[in-house]
């Protein structure tokens, strides 16, 4: 299918690795012109060259911290007319809830909410003038499905739902999407480093197996896609059938 966005331009967080490394992966291929963001700039590099190795699209890439204003000054600079933006932040510390303290608090929000929130109005406003544009949050399978000893990923990440389901539908008119995805168990660099544990995973996922980080970038193509024009405000789970809750 031709997702009809070659020409594109996309702005994909956390891009280095992982998730955000497959969705910029699959919007090039698509024929978008992708900048990297990530804080890190020697991964960066390897990425872009990657990238271009592959789809015969180099992206661009700005080092930054998109939980800074700072970061987020930066990337707004090098991209003024931004058609595609992918949020993407990694998860919070795994601690128990009486060992969070309010700076654990006050990181996770401004890391995995209020940097999402800011990027979305930064770029939502160029969007809406020129009647095109799609919103992707990257979030987790347990805003649906909460984890023990995950407070500050679930807790900030639904937060993220809950004004994704107001905001969406305030610019739904304006030919601008938004739409959250929420991996389950995916095959990224972080699920490989956590050994033992990652087998105990992925024997839980009814599919058998762990997803590939290709086939969560396909999704995340298809959500940026013309076609996908009529989809928005919605919590899309790519966990292979592993939250067992229908509505």
């Amino acid at each position: 299918m031709d997702l009809q966005i070659q020409d594109r331009t996309a702005v994909v967080c956390g891009a280095s690795r992982g998730l955000g490394m497959a969705c910029a992966w699959a919007l090039a291929s698509e024929g978008v012109h992708v900048t990297l963001v990530a804080r890190r700039a020697d991964a960066l590099q390897v990425v872009a060259e990657r990238i271009a190795e592959a789809t015969g699209k180099r992206p661009a890439f700005v080092v930054a911290d998109i939980s800074t204003a700072q970061g987020r000054a930066a990337v707004q600079a090098s991209n003024t007319e931004t058609d595609i933006l992918v949020t993407n932040a990694g998860g919070p510390p795994t601690k128990d809830f009486t060992d969070l303290t309010h700076e654990d608090w006050e990181r996770a929000i401004d890391t995995n909410f209020l940097s999402a929130v800011e990027m979305i109005r930064i770029f939502a406003a160029g969007m809406r003038a020129r009647r095109f544009g799609r919103i992707v949050n990257i979030t987790s399978a347990t805003v649906r499905m909460p984890v023990e000893r995950l407070d500050l990923s679930t807790s900030t990440r639904l937060a993220l739902t809950g004004y994704v389901a107001g905001v969406a539908r305030q610019i739904a008119k304006d030919g601008v999407t938004i739409n959250n995805l929420l991996p389950g168990t995916v095959m990224t660099e972080r699920l490989v480093e956590l050994g033992a544990t990652a087998d105990a995973l992925i024997a839980r996922v009814p599919a058998g197996r762990a997803g590939k980080p290709e086939e969560f970038g396909a999704a995340c193509a298809f959500l940026c896609s013309k076609q996908a024009a009529f989809i928005t405000g919605q919590n899309l789970l790519v966990d292979g059938g592993l939250c067992t809750l229908t509505i």
